[in-house]
């Protein structure tokens, strides 16, 4: 098998089991999981820097202060979408949380078109209106906006749009990140400990040690994403970035036992089939094309990943 779809199925298995890891710190309130991922992610991420050796990136900061402002925005985007993740997963909305990243790449497309002024084909904008039917069923069920999935879906994919273009690497620019949201993290778990109320404290060393593991566990699928999407086409890429959603979908409706009722049932269905749609049309014009043509920007930005 191409080490690339290995790489590229660790990551996404990774990131699909991230509900059992968060369910593990239910007892710690989201936002203080959120700061030690934030904290234990630079250290960790700085300490591969450290043994790699790659700091010759910090110079294009000093010479580019657009380039940090840029990651400074990416950052706020990203610790957003983790707070979501994060929160939505310990209430118990692990199903409307996997809705968000099966509309992921749709959105990324869309925010392509508005943005960026790119022309969607005749299929695409199919894919898109079917899978708007399916969020609007949902809301129309529940009497509200699906804001678990369309927040996941949207800071992602402004996120995205952000590194896309980005001159860093995956993990030059996590680390970039998380040095930005370092200070935030850092003051609210001291205020936390001043307040008396700091879970990591008075939380047991297994609890502990799950806090600390945010680091690894938020770093190693990037890495392997990183590394599986240098050896394989985008095209397979995207279609491999399913069994994320897939398999927190799994975890959400048989593990944990949430409802998928029947608007559920006819909403995703209605979001699964315009992902058909539009993975067909993906690969038809991916076969069409000749082998030396790079994908279009929607494309490329469809298959971006740096997931829960």
């Amino acid at each position: 098998m191409n080490s690339g779809v290995v790489y590229a199925l660790a990551a996404y298995v990774l990131w699909g089991l991230f509900p059992l890891y968060f369910k593990a710190l239910e007892q710690v309130p989201s936002l203080q999981i959120l700061a030690h991922r934030m904290a234990w992610s630079l250290l960790f991420v700085a300490l591969l820097l450290l043994v790699l050796k790659r700091w010759a990136w910090i110079r294009l900061l000093r010479e580019q202060p657009a380039v940090l402002a840029r990651f400074a925005l990416s950052a706020v985007l990203l610790s957003t979408n983790w707070g979501i993740y994060i929160w939505s997963v310990n209430s118990n909305h692990v199903v409307d949380a996997s809705l968000g990243y099966y509309i992921n790449p749709l959105v990324n497309v869309a925010l392509g078109s508005v943005l960026l002024h790119e022309r969607l084909r005749r299929m695409q904008w199919v894919a898109l209106l079917i899978a708007a039917g399916g969020v609007s069923v949902m809301a129309l069920e529940v009497g509200h906006v699906p804001w678990i999935s369309l927040g996941l879906a949207l800071t992602f994919g402004g996120y995205a749009l952000l590194r896309k273009t980005a001159p860093l690497g995956a993990l030059e620019g996590l680390a970039v990140e998380t040095a930005v949201l370092f200070p935030l993290a850092a003051a609210y778990l001291y205020w936390l400990s001043t307040q008396g109320i700091n879970a990591f404290a008075s939380a047991d060393l297994s609890t502990r040690g799950l806090l600390m593991a945010a680091g690894p566990i938020t770093t190693i699928p990037l890495l392997l994403f990183a590394a599986g999407a240098r050896r394989m086409s985008m095209t397979l890429l995207g279609v491999l970035q399913y069994i994320t959603p897939s398999l927190q979908l799994a975890l959400g409706v048989w593990l944990y036992h949430e409802p998928f009722a029947h608007a559920k049932v006819i909403g995703f269905g209605l979001v699964w089939a315009g992902l058909a749609v539009f993975l067909f049309d993906g690969l038809r014009a991916a076969w069409s094309r000749p082998a030396a043509q790079a994908p279009s920007p929607a494309e490329g930005a469809a298959t971006l990943t740096t997931k829960p």
